[in-house]
């Protein structure tokens, strides 16, 4: 008989593949149960079958899509967080307003983000680096109780030094000061750096290292959010993180197009709230922060919405889809990267085949090259049925804004990308107010201004080897 023939080793390396392909279907059966797209769970299965080797592994770091549900910063998972988010949302009672039956999207964006649209707010837009961290850096130094920092990236150059020396100075002064940061983002930050800060009294803190072995291995979710609160009074989100090339300092980038928002009012609340989510997450504690509103005379409309893997539906992907639903005139988008899915490229074709002007802006020069490239491929998709691309000229663009009509704005963190549909904690302040929104339509006419829009033959008059990379660039997109 063949098989009483096999020596030992050979029975052990024949086991070891039997083995291999038998983990291998049990894969296949979670990515059945838990992938979140059909692509991605076609595409997980033909490769766990195939080569389970390599595919196993990398299904590990890059095949799910849900949070872990262990996460104990949920509101849920805490009697004392759950207890401060029912005592907080009670304080905001009397500054939310009522939203009208008719208005589907800011129903929608309550649903999803569980944080209520307030009155009494005063909303500061910011444009570019400079004239956001003057506003950040002020208001660190005004700083007489507490601060709450959370950046995707902080990096170890000039601004990232004043940047620490301006916490440190602050946690000198009696300022107790809470530093949280993405442990992919700011991979390249020296513990030197992190050293310094917890030698004067921060505590530091990276989202990535966690205390269940089992998220280790979740290298494919990030906490993308930038926020800085101040004494639960002031807080900042938009795209921008701690490095020189925000400030257009980088040569291979030169200027750097970003938003920022500067908010008090209610709304803090909200923000703190996130924030106090992803420190328990990484800290398993929860800090001591003041809560009581504050009401501000400008009386400005704003809520908050966090999204991530975490939730129970893709958000972000919703929200989108519902601006394009639900606008009527015009849906003006701004992203460094453009690659929907299939939902949220249909939104935006239907809403430009009724005679919306929907734009979305992306950069003319790429930061990440397989991102850039799947963008190109769908062009097809887009331009014929009237969604109009414009590419960014003067420097790169990195804001991540949205104008639905004249009625809403929004500034935050999310971009047109699977990662934020899906895999990165996002933060998206949105605004009712008639005064911000036109802020926002003035801005982003400014730089449609300075764009060129985006033709057919930019992507189809290009060589076939640059479209077949097109192409083969979009199937990463579930990844990228």
């Amino acid at each position: 008989m063949f098989f009483l023939d096999l020596d030992s080793s050979t029975w052990l390396g024949l086991a070891t593949v039997i083995a291999f392909y038998g983990i291998g279907l049990l894969h296949v059966l979670h990515a059945l149960m838990h992938v979140r797209t059909s692509q991605g769970t076609i595409a997980w299965v033909i490769s766990l079958l195939a080569l389970p080797f390599l595919a196993i592994p990398l299904y590990w770091l890059l095949g799910r899509t849900r949070f872990s549900q262990s996460v104990g910063g949920r509101r849920e998972k805490d009697s004392r967080l759950g207890q401060l988010a029912a005592t907080m949302l009670q304080r905001l009672r009397h500054c939310e307003v009522a939203i009208p039956d008719d208005d589907g999207f800011e129903k929608a964006a309550l649903l999803l983000g569980g944080l209520p649209f307030t009155k009494g707010n005063e909303l500061e837009l910011l444009i570019d680096g400079d004239a956001t961290f003057d506003r950040i850096f002020e208001v660190i130094g005004s700083s007489q109780r507490y601060l709450c920092v959370n950046f995707f990236i902080v990096k170890n150059d000039r601004l990232g030094t004043r940047f620490q020396e301006a916490l440190i100075e602050r946690a000198r002064a009696g300022v107790k000061v809470y530093f949280l940061f993405d442990e992919i983002g700011s991979h390249k930050l020296p513990r030197r750096y992190l050293r310094a800060m917890t030698e004067a009294g921060i505590e530091c803190r990276s989202f990535g290292i966690n205390r269940h072995w089992w998220s280790r291995l979740q290298l494919n979710f990030r906490n993308h959010r930038k926020i800085v609160i101040s004494d639960g009074e002031t807080a900042f989100v938009g795209g921008l993180n701690v490095g020189d090339e925000y400030l257009g300092r980088d040569q291979r980038f030169g200027a750097w197009r970003d938003t920022h928002l500067k908010m008090r009012g209610p709304v803090v609340q909200a923000v703190q709230m996130v924030f106090l989510e992803d420190w328990f997450w990484a800290a398993n504690q929860v800090p001591d922060l003041h809560w009581e509103t504050q009401v501000e005379q400008a009386d400005q409309v704003a809520a908050i919405i966090p999204t991530g893997p975490a939730d129970q539906v893709d958000s972000w992907q919703l929200i989108v889809a519902e601006a394009a639903n639900s606008a009527r005139r015009k849906l003006w988008i701004t992203s460094p990267y453009f690659v929907p899915d299939e939902g949220v490229l249909t939104a935006l074709q239907a809403a430009a085949i009724r005679g919306v002007d929907v734009r979305i802006m992306i950069p003319e020069r790429p930061d990440h090259l397989l991102v850039w490239l799947s963008a190109f491929s769908y062009y097809e998709q887009a331009i014929p049925f009237g969604v109009k691309l414009f590419c960014y000229q003067d420097g790169f663009l990195h804001q991540k804004v949205m104008l639905i009509d004249q009625r809403l704005a929004a500034v935050g963190t999310a971009n047109l990308d699977n990662r934020s549909f899906r895999l990165n904690f996002e933060i998206t302040a949105f605004s009712t107010d008639p005064k911000f929104v036109a802020e926002v339509e003035t801005m982003l006419a400014a730089d449609f201004g300075r764009s060129r829009e985006a033709q057919m033959t930019d992507f189809t008059a290009k060589s076939f080897l640059f479209r077949a990379a097109c192409r083969a660039a979009r199937l990463l997109a579930p990844i990228q």
